[in-house]
């Protein structure tokens, strides 16, 4: 609910290099900046900035955006989230558009726990590292596990001292609101008096994707058989578990350049692994995944690698939430940490090389692993046998990804062998779970049909293919559109003569053309940009690339895209003949629309040919044959004007 006015701030103080320079190291080429692409591997920078255009490309893997989008795509904000992160380093104060007082009063009380939580980790970690018995107690504890002090301020640990209400008390002192504190669950009431929750235990802060602290694990140390291991935050406006996975936020970038999450139990497990250098690992605190969880991952990436202890207790954990996983198009992999150990302790005992090794050769898939143990339970029984069957055939049945075909029909084939069934009758099966799903879908889709239904919109789904041949073979037709869009963006609001704009000469030119455009999404921006230009405003290309409609932002990225560069053949050639550089805009604009052009007269030639086939007087044939002699006349002369190329 930022105002536009703010919105338009934020925008005015954008610099794409100094935002993508904090993430990545950028070095000037030519007009623009070069650099590792912060989203895949690479030893050879192919990752493309323009300060001129305010957008980015990485010729390698093909992701591409302005400065928004890529603090969505590196830190995985949301558009709200990214606007106040830039508000915040450019100093901008944010003006919020009215709120229902009851939505006022829910983001009240969300923004007083995190400043809470905050107070109380900068608390906890103060009491860890320099007092007495933090040190003594709480430290000592972390470092007889194996931390060193570096991994423990990377996930900002802490001690909660053993006094009654130690934190209490400079919370209180601090000016806090009871009622908050109590909310937080990091103090409790007895008699009218507050105490503290976490007394003589070790802190680990849950923190969201963002970085922001939601909520605490606390850790007992001391033995004592009738408190519990570990005491978590409850449920409140910021903490709902069902959506955390702790870690998620140290292990982002991790999991994004793996394409591969592993997924662990605790705490400790994560802290351990990030500490032997495996950082793309997130932990579902022990309970069974959740669609939220899922989905949070599914952001990051496709595969997900589960690894648990190689108990009973840690395989039936890792089956739970397995169904859902495959609902939501992820590969799923299954490792069992041997001689009754965690990961934690396995890596810590094995050496991070050698855990590497065990996960890689110790893959299980987890469908057919599943299959084996729900055999093995069922014995000889035949009956039991026949629920196996079903189940794997519901499981299989929930990979419903057109993409996932494939991978189905592997599994159908793989578990008819190992139940010793036939492939076709297993198959049908399957079909059977489908559309019953299907049956089930539709049924609550007619309910809802009269339910407004939005969902958030992908930027990296418009992304630009990177195979420049096949680009030019495929959509030809459409870069020539996408290059109209592009020089009204780019030069719009530059002299095309002393009296008009380059806009009246594109937005004239193309009343004769409109029928050209196959792309309707093009056509939103062409309207749009007219609107505000009929209207006296003066849009430019920043008004699209940040528009807080994501997919018309990111189609506004692929239009303006970074690879075309004047060629120094053309610079060199004009050296001299053209007032001044700049100028050239005009023969692009001139050049792009002449494309356009002969693709009119192209589509004409057809009709034409296509009334030189029918039955005609000779008086009527004669008028065709002038026809087409003009319009190869046409074709010729833009040909001619077309003759030397302007871009490279």
């Amino acid at each position: 609910m930022i105002s536009q006015q703010t919105i338009q701030q934020i925008l005015s103080r954008i610099d794409i290099i100094e935002i993508v320079g904090a993430f990545v190291k950028l070095k000037k080429r030519g007009t623009n900046y070069l650099g590792l692409c912060p989203f895949h591997n690479e030893k050879t920078p192919s990752f493309t900035v323009s300060p001129a255009k305010e957008i980015y490309k990485c010729f390698g893997c093909g992701r591409s955006g302005n400065t928004i989008s890529f603090l969505m795509e590196h830190e995985k904000y949301s558009y709200v989230e990214a606007l106040r992160w830039l508000a915040a380093r450019y100093n901008v104060e944010i003006e919020e558009k009215e709120l229902s007082p009851e939505a006022r009063q829910q983001q009240q009380v969300a923004d007083s726990l995190y400043i809470i939580n905050t107070f109380a980790q900068k608390f906890f970690a103060d009491s860890l590292f320099n007092t007495e018995e933090g040190r003594d107690i709480g430290l000592s504890y972390l470092k007889e596990r194996g931390f060193n002090e570096e991994i423990m301020r990377k996930f900002q640990l802490g001690y909660c001292p053993d006094q009654r209400d130690t934190f209490a008390r400079a919370a209180l002192a601090a000016q806090y609101n009871p009622e908050y504190l109590i909310r937080t669950g990091l103090v409790v009431q007895r008699e009218e008096k507050l105490i503290d929750n976490y007394r003589g235990r070790v802190i680990f802060p849950v923190h969201n994707h963002t970085g922001k602290i939601i909520g605490f694990g606390a850790r007992i140390i001391r033995s004592n058989d009738r408190a519990p291991k570990y005491i978590n935050t409850p449920e409140n406006e910021i903490y709902v578990k069902s959506k955390i996975l702790y870690g998620s936020y140290q292990a982002r970038q991790a999991i994004d350049k793996a394409d591969e999450c592993l997924l662990v139990e605790g705490y400790t497990d994560v802290i351990s692994l990030h500490q032997a250098g495996i950082e793309n690992v997130v932990a579902s605190g022990g309970t069974s995944l959740t669609m939220d969880q899922l989905r949070l991952i599914r952001k990051y990436t496709h595969h997900l690698t589960i690894i648990y202890d190689g108990d009973s207790a840690g395989v039936k954990a890792a089956m739970r939430g397995l169904d859902m996983a495959l609902e939501e198009g992820l590969d799923v992999k299954l490792v069992l940490i041997p001689d009754k150990e965690d990961p934690d302790s396995y890596v810590r005992r094995i050496g991070a090389s050698a855990f590497r090794e065990f996960i890689a050769a110790n893959k299980k898939d987890v469908i057919l692993f599943q299959l084996e143990v729900a055999l093995k339970d069922a014995g000889g029984d035949s009956n039991k046998k026949a629920a196996v069957v079903n189940q794997v055939a519901e499981t299989i049945a929930r990979i419903n990804k057109a993409e996932d075909f494939t991978r189905q029909q592997d599994y159908i084939r793989q578990s008819a062998e190992i139940l010793r069934i036939e492939e076709t009758g297993l198959y049908t099966l399957v079909n059977k779970f489908i559309r019953e799903r299907i049956a089930k879908q539709e049924a609550k889709t007619a309910g809802a049909a009269d339910r407004p239904v939005s969902e958030p919109v992908d930027p990296s789904a418009m992304a630009v293919p990177t195979d420049e041949d096949s680009l030019n073979l495929l959509f030809r037709h459409e870069q020539n559109e996408r290059g109209m869009i592009r020089v009204l963006l780019e030069y719009g609001l530059r002299a095309w003569d002393e009296q008009t704009l380059v806009a009246d000469y594109v937005l004239g030119e193309f009343a004769e053309l409109a029928d050209l455009i196959d792309n309707k999404r093009l056509l939103t921006i062409l309207d749009l940009f007219k609107d505000w230009y009929r209207q006296g405003l003066e849009p430019t290309s920043r008004n699209f690339l940040y528009h807080e409609d994501q997919e018309l932002s990111t189609l506004a990225v692929s239009v303006m895209d970074v690879h075309l560069e004047l060629s120094p053949n053309w610079k060199e050639h004009y050296e001299g003949k053209i007032a001044t550089p700049d100028e050239l805009y005009k023969e692009d604009v001139l050049s792009t629309m002449r494309y356009l052009k002969l693709r009119k007269v192209y589509r004409l030639m057809e009709e034409n040919q296509a009334d030189l086939g029918k039955p005609h007087s000779e008086e009527e044939l004669m008028m065709l044959l002038q026809t087409h002699m003009h319009l190869k006349e046409m074709e010729r002369s833009l040909l001619q004007d077309l003759g030397t190329v302007i871009f490279k």
